[in-house]
């Protein structure tokens, strides 16, 4: 009865808060015992709900893991949004020396539910992860950053959202690999493929505007 209970004040919760709770225990299960061994049991034994709220939100078990996929993504947008909202306008090379910091904290310490995905060898939901990371801050930056840069300075490559796509599924890859990185090689990655280059002190002669 008390168990019974207390799943009924946990299913009165606000619905964004029992699915947040759901998800969590998503991320939680997947860390501790792969996707593979994932169940729908283990998922509401750990979130302390019912199979029946479960189903409320989501109609299976990898509609669930792909829901926590995106939370995870949605966080990653979260960070770019208050780096582009707190760069200082001209300032390109402390917004590059500030990106790499950030690109190298989000992409290599992907937290709980990437790292599962790639060591239990789901070779399908980590592609798929990483091609969703980099169209959702592919598609950000475009809208938002390049945008901005646009206004001042001419855009020096083509195809901008693929090379951006590019660009973070490639970091992706190779921070994996090459976690201890220094930021100011990603620095130069990021500068180099963008074309941009010419605004850091170290590559000043090949500023494009002068």
């Amino acid at each position: 009865m008390a168990s019974d209970s207390h799943h009924r004040q946990r299913e009165r919760m606000a619905p964004d808060a029992r699915r947040s709770e759901i998800l969590a225990a998503v991320r939680e299960a997947c860390v501790e015992c792969g996707i593979n061994k994932l169940s729908i049991t283990d998922i509401t034994r750990r979130a302390g709900c019912t199979r029946s709220l479960f189903y409320h939100y989501f109609p299976d078990r990898d509609a669930a893991v792909q829901a926590a996929m995106d939370e995870v993504i949605d966080r990653l947008v979260d960070q770019l949004g208050v780096w582009n909202a707190n760069r200082v306008r001209g300032d390109i090379e402390g917004a590059l020396d500030s990106i790499a910091v950030l690109l190298k904290n989000m992409l290599s310490g992907l937290e709980g539910l990437s790292h599962s995905i790639v060591n239990r060898g789901q070779a399908m939901f980590y592609t798929d992860f990483v091609n969703r990371v980099a169209d959702r801050t592919a598609t950000y930056i475009c809208e938002t950053t390049v945008v901005d840069f646009a206004r001042y300075h001419e855009v020096q490559i083509d195809h901008v959202y693929e090379t951006f796509y590019v660009l973070i599924t490639g970091l992706i890859m190779f921070l994996r690999a090459h976690p201890d990185t220094p930021e100011t090689v990603i620095k130069d990655i990021v500068a180099s493929t963008l074309h941009i280059e010419g605004f850091t002190e170290k590559y000043s002669h090949r500023h494009p505007e002068k």
